[in-house]
């Protein structure tokens, strides 16, 4: 792991990522890291970091040449539209991302014998019944392939089984992660437009938060500390051509709820409403969300610590400060 290749590098968790590679005594061992990030749904904080060990590179993913890189000994494909506004807006991109670069790459992969880390999704799993949720890695999922979110959910499921077929026709080293419901500083607070950065944005601006739909739907949420450890412990031990829910299984929460929470915990006065999905999110999104993380507890002693009411607060600060 001494030459890492990181897409999607100012994305949300591409910035954790790189800043932990970068700035963690644990990776010393590291001599190069190569970034690649065009900005669509990300900013340019990492692109003035000044560190030997560091090269970035603007450029579009899908239309980029790999060839002009030299050996990698891992390649962290973090970079995705995931979120609903951004893959509405660019739902080719967002297919081309995660199918045509990640076939791109894992042919690199084979080539250089180096390992493939990709980032696949909770949405892969759709809207599960009850008796799936919490949701296991060994769940098929319930997707639609014409909606909405189709672009993303089905583009990531494609990606996985590219990173399936590689690993057992070519003996390519892959992992796939799915992230649940991650969040902490660095958000795209302005731009996102899913939940936590609505309630931020919201408060910031003393404004009502609007919840889309019912507001009876829930999700569980990871303080983005805790994900990106579970993050690198697949990187470091993950088994050979398996899958990890990354996320947290507790506490499972309604948006309503979520909302109540975030006004109790930092002492704010936010009210909020309830609206129809705007034209620019999806509205057929699952109606509970629930990670299963008993593979990466058993595998890889993954264990999330950060509470909510704690990871929120943590945030809040975050951005009044920004």
């Amino acid at each position: 792991m001494e030459k890492i290749l990181l897409t999607g590098s100012n994305g949300f968790l591409g910035s954790h990522i790189l800043s932990k590679l970068l700035n963690s005594n644990n990776f010393d061992f590291i001599k190069n890291i190569t970034g690649i990030d065009n900005f669509i749904s990300s900013n340019k904080s990492n692109t003035d970091i000044n560190n030997p060990k560091y090269t970035f590179i603007e450029a579009d993913l899908i239309k980029f040449d790999f060839d002009q890189l030299k050996d990698f000994d891992i390649v962290i494909h973090s970079a995705s539209l995931a979120s609903p506004v951004y893959y509405n807006r660019f739902p080719l991109e967002t297919v081309d991302i995660a199918t045509s670069v990640t076939r791109k790459l894992l042919e690199k992969c084979k080539e250089w014998n180096s390992r493939f880390i990709f980032f696949s999704s909770s949405e892969i799993y759709g809207n599960p019944s009850s008796e799936n949720i919490p949701t296991t890695e060994e769940y098929k999922g319930y997707v639609s392939c014409q909606g909405s979110r189709s672009c993303y959910d089905e583009s990531k499921r494609l990606g996985e089984t590219l990173c399936y077929i590689y690993n057992k026709e070519y003996n390519v080293r892959t992992n796939i992660i799915r992230p649940f419901n991650i969040y902490g500083p660095l958000l795209s607070i302005q731009a996102d437009h899913r939940m936590i950065p609505n309630l931020i944005k919201s408060a910031l601006k003393k404004q009502p938060v609007s919840i889309y739909g019912t507001g009876n739907q829930t999700r569980t949420f990871c303080y983005y500390s805790d994900a990106i450890e579970g993050i690198f412990k697949v990187i470091r031990n993950g088994g050979d051509g398996e899958t990890y829910n990354i996320g947290n299984d507790k506490p499972e929460i309604s948006m309503v709820d979520l909302v109540k929470l975030f006004r109790k915990t930092v002492n704010i006065d936010l009210s909020y409403q309830l609206i129809p999905y705007p034209e620019y999110y999806p509205d057929d999104e699952p109606i509970r969300r629930l990670a299963s993380i008993e593979k990466a507890k058993k595998d890889l002693n993954f264990f999330p610590k950060v509470t909510l009411e704690a990871g929120l607060t943590k945030t809040w600060n975050w951005a009044l400060k920004k």
